[in-house]
């Protein structure tokens, strides 16, 4: 009874510091550069759980590595894990403010599907066509949801993965850390346990995270395109900044670049 009221208390612990982990600014930043084709708040939160989705992961198996097997990531290595997503910040920045990120969205990213209109001419359509309550045609499949996959694209789906999924490469270290550590854990069954709950908190909090953060960006595409291309704008400036802060920062104030490095798992 003793242990299973631990083991909830450090799901429980796990999973508010998962949803904390999902505010961490570089985060944020990351996801916000990708949500501006976002079309309702179902399409954000959908984008949050991939994104957390590509998180866990990584976590997973860099964290089972380091609890199971006692991998030890050498100073250097685990720089380098953290220093990929100053230059995945740096490259979204970039695509966004030079357009770069619109050529591939629209490149890659299916057209809205239409909608049936009272005085649309059906002609080839006219066989695949039901009554309407109201005395219009209705077209198979033009009226309803078209689903994520028909407004967003398989890039739009997948970046936010990608973007997780670098992202864990640089939390994994630090979770497993804490594990072993803070939270003196030391039978690997229930560190593994931590890692799952605390990714579901992360998932969990970067859904409705995105949700919120997708709000300004869906006011904004219905009601003026120089607004949500402001936005766009303000969104790849900030994470073009942020990516070059956290460049330098890893590179020559923790030692990176320099061979004196000052790294542990935080």
């Amino acid at each position: 009874m003793r242990d299973m009221t631990q083991l909830l208390a450090l799901a429980g612990f796990g999973f508010l510091l998962g949803m904390r982990h999902a505010t961490d600014a570089d985060h944020v930043i990351a996801v916000t550069t990708i949500l501006n084709r976002s079309r309702s708040f179902l399409h954000g939160t959908v984008i949050g759980a991939i994104w957390g989705l590509g998180h866990t992961i990584t976590v997973l198996l860099v964290g089972i590595a380091i609890i199971v097997f006692g991998v030890v990531i050498p100073p250097a290595i685990g720089l380098g894990m953290e220093f990929a997503v100053a230059i995945m910040l740096i490259l979204l920045g970039v695509l966004s403010l030079t357009g770069g990120m619109r050529w591939l969205v629209e490149r890659f990213t299916p057209p809205a599907p239409l909608h049936g209109h009272p005085h649309e001419h059906l002609h080839a359509h006219e066989a695949d066509a039901e009554p309407h309550p109201h005395g219009h045609a209705h077209l198979h499949g033009h009226g309803s949801d078209p689903g994520l996959v028909q407004t967003f694209g398989w890039f739009q789906l997948g970046r936010p993965l990608v973007v997780g999924l670098v992202h864990g490469l640089a939390g994994s270290a630090a979770v497993a850390f804490l594990v072993l550590t803070d939270l003196a854990v030391n039978d690997s069954g229930q560190a593994i346990v931590y890692l799952l709950i605390f990714c579901a908190g992360v998932a969990a909090g970067m859904a409705i995270l995105t949700t919120v953060i997708g709000l300004p960006f869906l006011v904004s595409r219905a009601k003026s395109e120089r607004i949500n291309r402001w936005l766009t704008v303000a969104s790849g400036a900030l994470s073009l900044a942020f990516g070059l802060y956290l460049a330098y920062q890893i590179g020559f104030v923790d030692g990176l670049f320099t061979g004196d490095f000052n790294w542990e798992p935080h």
